[in-house]
């Protein structure tokens, strides 16, 4: 997780709200990412999707089955849809987010009983620092630029 954090907090240096992900694999790092949705004027520039995409690129297959997500934050609909389509055997997540968290907070999708694939999930691991740089982010924002140089 300390991994992640370390790519949420390029994504704050790059006034991107800070979340960052690591995809791994039989105790080997696939991918790491940061959310990149304004600099790639992307709107599915979330973290969790590019880990997938650059995964799946490094793999030469869109399913990435035994795959651990590292992730700083709760997965939102979108990137929930795509941890199910690559078959990722497990989520592990910082804080919840209770506006679009879809593993426990807004939704608990993963334990809808229709879903034939199956995802472990866990939460609230180094949740504190993740909180802690969310927070300065917004608080940033709200300031302005002016008010925190």
């Amino acid at each position: 997780m300390k991994l992640a954090i370390s790519e949420a907090e390029k994504a704050f240096s790059l006034d991107e709200v800070p979340v960052g992900a690591i995809l791994v694999l039989d105790d080997k790092i696939l991918s790491r990412a940061h959310n990149a949705r304004i600099a790639g004027s992307d709107p599915t520039g979330h973290a969790e999707i590019l880990a997938i995409r650059e995964a799946a690129r490094a793999t030469k297959n869109y399913r990435l089955q035994g795959a651990s997500l590292y992730v700083t934050l709760e997965p939102c609909p979108m990137c929930f849809g795509a941890i199910m389509e690559a078959r990722i055997r497990e989520v592990i997540f910082s804080a919840r987010e209770p506006r679009s968290g879809v593993m426990g907070s807004l939704y608990d999708l993963q334990n809808d009983p229709r879903w034939a694939h199956k995802i472990i999930v866990r939460e609230g691991i180094l949740d504190e620092p993740v909180k802690e740089l969310l927070r300065n982010f917004f608080e940033k924002k709200r300031l302005g630029p002016q008010d925190h140089l």
